[in-house]
């Protein structure tokens, strides 16, 4: 029986240990203890009570195990455990086995792995500055606590579902430098390299030096710490690597997570910007709505990868659940339900989530087509062809719509919903959409047939293309007024405005960003990357993750079936896709090649389903974008089954590759 007159986090911490080696507190005692912290935490130095606690050590009954996992020729080989033999738990073997152990993606710079492994305490995680290092700005300083919250909080979330933790162990110091102590925010040209070493002090404690330019090399360097450190599943310990030496950075700076919802690759980069080269996710959340816990999935998924942009379409002609407060009734009249909407609170929350996870936000507001729901309100032939029969004539999916450009309503609207969304996303760059304009459409339109007779103009397809123009012109100028009139770095969809031959009457390169979304052996890439223009790849017959499903309209497969294994999308580098179409791959192409996002369009995802299309098959482009490794997924395979597994273990819940065995056997499921 013990009696405690002062009840503060540190007593409870000791109470709990008091079990070690073999035995663990009672599951009694420990909800006795936590709920006694509960109800104490507001005033947690006060004396207030005198409480009682009887603690029963519970002697652990699991059985010795019969399998053994040692290092040989690079795998980790499973065997009998012979007489006379301590067992060796598998991850401790991958801990200790190969040139890159279970790090994803693996490293880009120098790599050196210790060979040994010690025992650490889930409550002796502790993260200062260095002292030599200067103060941290408030908002970086809250970044930095945020990280280190998140890490310790992974680290002791290693053995949820698998067993306890025994609470021996050395303490572990991260001690960080981070040279940048303003930033708080991804920019196109933030650096995200950082240095990592880990080594035992003369005391026992295990030290880990972390030196990053910024906050963003500093979280990425917490992940690389974090993909060291295992749960022993024999011995129920906590266990990280004793030495090592990593320098790291990304090959491709702009990798995207685009969930249409799209899910898409890094952020957007531009040599007139200054910006990196780009890999991400794009997420589509208008086809169906996907819950702001789905995307802090997707983003735990991102994290876990060193994906750094997470690309939001967040309306579509199908629904508008994006809450404007100048136009509420935008969503009043196209969100699903009241439930399915994002507030101003909802889209600040995703964005602070994203950030001290090192990812950025970039919103896409699609236009003029792919809208129609929500804008019915605005008034006669502010929109047109909305649910239009038969729709295949007016656009590529039901239901239609398209703004009119000749409608000055449609740019008084537009500019506050722009401002609505720089004042809520802390992007630098801003995806304009611009794909999939039906010309059928506007010429089934009186209003917009009679202003281009007015203008001198015919009803041929250079005529709309002027009319499109028109469009994207004034759009822009909205744009710029939102963003305070300073220019950005917009991003478009390869459409009929970057058609073979006459993309440079429309759009200026040195402030368009081309994404692809045809497939990579399209001539087009060549054409644009020639004349000049930076180009983001999202290639279809790789990067769309909705592909090789059955047909939502009609029968049969989607429209571009067939499945993409995550074999293809690890093999899917964008270098090599220019090189192939006769691009010499010189200094300044490889600049003007920002990355690649995967995407993700709705039309047959919710959240249900949602975590299984992007992962984990996100995480194999994100090495492609961050190591361009020159072999082939083979070499992966086994570290890619360890990271589905780590995936899970984070809360995600990732499609599975292959049957478990093949994990517990290295090798053996090849063909």
């Amino acid at each position: 029986m013990f009696k405690v007159s002062l009840l503060t986090s540190a007593h409870l911490e000791v109470l709990l240990s008091l079990c070690v080696d073999t035995s663990e507190p009672s599951v009694d005692v420990l909800n006795l203890a936590h709920g006694a912290q509960r109800n104490f935490r507001k005033a947690e130095d006060l004396v207030l009570s005198v409480v009682f606690f009887n603690i029963t050590c519970v002697p652990q009954t699991n059985p010795s195990p019969v399998w053994t996992w040692s290092c040989r020729s690079d795998r980790c080989e499973k065997q009998l455990v012979v007489e006379g033999e301590t067992a060796q738990a598998l991850d401790a073997c991958k801990l200790l086995c190969g040139e890159y152990r279970v790090l994803w993606p693996k490293p880009t710079g120098v790599v050196q792995l210790g060979t040994s492994i010690a025992i650490i305490s889930q409550h002796a995680i502790t993260a200062e500055l260095s002292r030599s290092g200067r103060e941290l700005s408030p908002k970086v300083a809250e970044l930095f606590r945020g990280a280190t919250k998140l890490f310790r909080d992974n680290v002791v979330g290693l053995g949820k579902g698998i067993g306890p933790i025994r609470s021996v162990g050395r303490s572990l110091l991260i001690e960080a430098t981070i040279t940048d102590t303003e930033t708080a925010s991804f920019k196109s040209n933030t650096d995200e390299s950082y240095r990592l070493e880990i080594s035992e002090t003369t005391n026992g404690r295990i030290n880990s030096s972390i030196v990053a330019a910024t906050f963003f090399g500093f979280r990425h360097a917490l992940e690389t710490l974090l993909q060291l450190t295992i749960y022993n599943d024999v011995t129920q310990e906590l266990q990280i690597l004793d030495k090592a030496l990593i320098t790291d950075s990304p090959v491709f700076p702009h990798r995207v997570d685009y969930m249409r919802l799209a899910l898409k690759g890094m952020p957007l980069c531009s040599l007139v910007y200054n910006a990196p080269i780009c890999a991400g996710i794009l997420l589509d959340t208008a086809r169906n709505f996907i819950s702001v816990e789905s995307i802090k999935r997707t983003l735990n998924g991102m994290a876990a990868s060193k994906l750094n942009t997470f690309h939001w379409h967040i309306t579509d002609s199908h629904s508008f659940p994006f809450e404007v407060e100048s136009y509420p009734q935008l969503t009043q009249y196209g969100a699903y339900t009241t439930s399915k909407v994002f507030t101003p609170a909802d889209i600040r929350t995703v964005v602070e989530y994203a950030r001290v996870r090192g990812v950025r936000v970039v919103p896409e507001f699609d236009a003029p087509a792919h809208v129609g729901e929500g804008w019915q309100w605005a008034g006669p032939n502010v929109t047109v062809c909305v649910k239009a029969e038969p729709w295949t004539s007016y656009c590529v999916e039901p239901p239609c719509g398209q703004l009119n450009p000749t409608n000055g309503t449609v740019y008084e609207i537009l500019g506050e919903i722009y401002k609505e969304m720089f004042k809520l996303f802390d992007s630098d760059i801003f995806h304009m959409g611009g794909d999939e304009v039906n010309f059928n459409c506007w010429n089934s339109t009186e209003e917009i047939v009679t202003w281009l007779s007015n203008k001198g103009l015919g009803r041929q397809e250079e005529d709309f293309l002027e009319l499109w123009d028109e469009f994207q012109t004034k759009a822009l100028i909205k744009v710029e007024e939102a963003n305070g009139g300073a220019s950005l770095p917009i991003v478009l969809w390869t459409s009929g405005l970057t058609g073979k031959g006459h993309v440079e009457k429309y759009l200026d390169k040195e402030r368009y960003i081309i994404q692809i979304w045809t497939t990579g052996s399209d001539e087009l890439i060549g054409e644009l990357v020639n004349k000049g223009y930076r180009i983001i790849v999202s290639n279809y017959d790789a990067l769309y993750f909705d592909c090789g499903f059955g047909a939502w309209v009609g029968e049969g497969n989607n429209w571009c079936s067939p499945y993409i294994g995550w074999q293809k999308v690890y093999m899917n580098s964008p270098y090599d896709i220019v090189t192939n179409l006769g691009v010499n791959l010189t200094s300044d192409v490889r600049a003007q090649i920002l990355g690649s996002e995967a995407t993700l369009w709705t039309e047959q995802v919710d959240d249900s389903s949602v975590d299984g299309r992007l992962w984990p098959r996100s995480s194999a482009m994100a090495e492609r974008l961050w190591s361009n490794p020159a072999e082939s997924w083979r070499e992966a395979e086994y570290r890619m089954l360890h990271h589905r597994e780590r995936l899970v273990q984070r809360g995600v819940q990732p499609e599975s590759l292959e049957p478990l065995w093949c994990l517990q056997n290295h090798g053996y499921c090849y063909l």
